[in-house]
């Protein structure tokens, strides 16, 4: 463990000067490189071994796992075991656990699913139809997009319909699928990504005594990459800071680079005036890049109006100029840089995984694939299929959450043929309509399919006898196991779910991977291991929150015999020796949807200066 001074050692003016301010509203603009985890750290740090702040009282958020991971790792090193009563972690997974604790008052059962992408768009489709919106016509991404955008700005069903263009034939649309959407989420006792924000804003806004629990409790509160934060988290943040003002944003106006995700770069830019109080602290030494790369970035960024002006400065050598190859097309674009990436581990001592491939789309990682391919070239695709995206495992997870969450029809629709039961979708409407006329979940409805042949009285519902069999066994089967989750560990949850759903047999004699889908079946098992700890049924419930918050690059790990495909926006808070930017032309990067827009045409900027 650390000392006060000693946090304190080592640190440049600018750091020790943030790290030391602890009272009040505090913005620290963070240049690239600028060492900013190790002033978040160590400024909380400080805070409790020279102010005596209990860990308790502290509350850090940011975007990633990852990156609170590492900020955990960090505390752990510098106050040991105390840091374990700290609240530290992604926006997400703080609102997740707040609505847990305290999501009752708005109606919200505690054992609500998260939906993920698919889970959403199957609603939204479904949606779709109830309000009768072709979806020939309106793609139901944009739709969802559109429903996501809005919760982002606080906007409920009604508020959007309300604030919507009445001449807006798509804003008139999407409004009334909002609304069944929103219904679907209820009877699934659901929340998608966004509800976790909107509704936590919500929970604090409407009942002050709730707000005033998590105020008492977090005295001091810190926001990383706070040029990030949409409406929502800004509200958040100023909600559980409101009463003592102990609030410290870090984060720099030039990596602003998430607006299509409602990020909006006015939070930081208003903060000052937000905050009359406050001071500004600004980390301008860069200990990352060399001075050629830094001054080609700052050359760049200038030309943006929408920044707060920082002068960054390296003590770094000058170092190797910026190369700039002009390639006939892409094919040659990604024979160069594969090729040029072998050179370098060949003649100059780098490694493969010192190597990064940026681009600004995805579909660009076609190209560069095919090159390293046809070079004999291993290769990590950042953004590829993930684990959890995987069908197995999504299976598997479904199951986990209808033990969880009985009322969940999207993840019991997943299930209820794997393996095969021989139910077809006939039967599965005519349940439907069953469950819908009896104001009931289908998992209800099975229930009452089940409860009638225990009694011997004849089926509730006009389907076949085979299929009411299934339907009762399968009722039969989860009552079962939701029962075993109040008492046993969560792996051993897990193990009865494969044995009693038969899913084990299933996947191992399947003839499409079986070995490497049982493979992938262990792996999220050894996660059950990590909940083992937890009494039954908390397990449960944390092991699908964190499942169901993981990113992409939460997993990123690297790997030295393999260079690493990424786009941009996947790459902010990554770190290569070696890394090559492709697609630098109008149309890609910058992007052709940004070319009328100065706004977009200054965050295409910002992408690049990330790069």
């Amino acid at each position: 463990m650390t000392t006060g001074t000693e946090l304190l050692e080592g640190l440049n003016p600018a750091q020790k000067e943030a790290v030391e301010t602890v009272d009040g509203p505090l913005l620290i603009v963070a240049g690239p490189g600028s060492g900013k985890t190790r002033v978040i750290t160590h400024r909380i740090a400080y805070l409790i071994r020279e102010y005596g702040v209990h860990p308790y009282n502290i509350l850090a958020m940011t975007f990633t796992n990852k990156a609170a991971r590492e900020m955990r790792e960090r505390l752990d090193r510098l106050v040991g075991s105390r840091s374990d009563a700290m609240t530290v972690g992604t926006f997400h997974s703080f609102c997740a656990k707040l609505l847990r604790w305290d999501g009752q008052v708005l109606g919200l059962e505690s054992n609500y699913s998260i939906y993920d992408a698919d889970d959403q768009l199957k609603i939204l489709k479904e949606s779709m139809e109830l309000a009768d919106v072709d979806p020939k016509r309106f793609a139901p991404r944009a739709v969802l997009g559109t429903i996501s955008k809005a919760k982002n700005a606080l906007w409920d069903a009604p508020t959007f319909t309300k604030n919507s263009d009445p001449d807006n034939y798509f804003e008139e649309r999407a409004g009334r699928v909002y609304h069944h959407y929103e219904e679907a989420l209820t009877r699934n006792n659901a929340l998608d990504f966004d509800d976790l924000l909107m509704k936590s804003v919500q929970l604090l806004r409407e009942f002050p005594e709730v707000r005033k629990k998590y105020q008492d409790r977090y005295q001091y509160i810190m926001v990383d990459e706070f040029q990030d934060t949409n409406t929502a988290q800004y509200q958040l943040a100023k909600f559980l800071s409101e009463s003592h003002k102990n609030i410290c944003v870090v984060g720099d106006p030039d990596q602003s680079i998430y607006s299509w995700r409602s990020a909006d770069i006015r939070n930081i830019l208003s903060f000052q005036k937000d905050y009359a109080q406050s001071k500004t602290v600004t980390l301008d030494q860069n200990y990352r890049s060399t001075s050629t790369i830094l001054d080609a970035a700052k050359n760049l960024i200038s030309i943006n109006g929408q920044r707060i002006q920082k002068d960054l400065f390296t003590d770094n050598s000058k170092g190797d100029l910026v190369q700039v190859r002009e390639a006939y097309d892409e094919g040659e674009e990604a024979a160069f840089v594969v090729s040029e990436s072998a050179r370098l581990v060949r003649e100059d001592g780098f490694k493969p995984g010192d190597c990064a491939i940026m681009y600004r789309v995805n579909a660009q990682s076609r190209a560069l694939e095919e090159a390293c391919l046809h070079r004999g070239t291993k290769y990590r695709l950042v953004g590829g299929v993930r684990f959890y995206k995987r069908r197995e495992v999504k299976d598997l997870m479904a199951y986990l959450h209808m033990v969880h969450n009985p009322n969940d029809d999207i993840n019991l629709g997943r299930v209820i043929n794997v393996p095969p039961r021989g139910i077809g979708a006939k039967s599965m409407q005519v349940l439907a309509d069953y469950a819908k006329v009896n104001r009931m979940g289908l998992f209800a409805a099975m229930q009452d399919i089940a409860a009638a042949r225990l009694g011997g009285e004849p089926c509730p519902i006009a389907i076949t006898t085979r299929a009411a069999t299934s339907f009762a066994d399968f009722a039969t089967m989860m009552e079962k196991l939701i029962e075993l989750n109040q008492n046993v560990p969560v792996v051993d949850l897990v193990d009865r779910v494969l044995e009693d759903s038969r899913f084990k047999s299933f996947i191992q004699e399947s003839d499409d991977n079986p070995q490497e889908r049982w493979e992938n079946i262990l792996e999220l098992r050894n996660m059950a291991q990590e909940f083992n700890a937890e009494t039954p049924p908390d397990g449960l419930a944390t092991l699908l929150e964190r499942l169901s918050l993981v990113a992409d690059v939460d997993n990123y790990e690297d790997e030295e015999d393999s260079i690493t495909l990424i786009t941009l926006h996947q790459a902010k808070g990554l770190e290569f020796p070696v890394v090559f930017i492709v697609g630098m032309e109008e149309g890609l990067l910058p992007h052709s949807r940004s070319l009328d827009s100065e706004d977009q045409l200054e965050e295409e900027r910002r992408l690049c200066y990330v790069g």
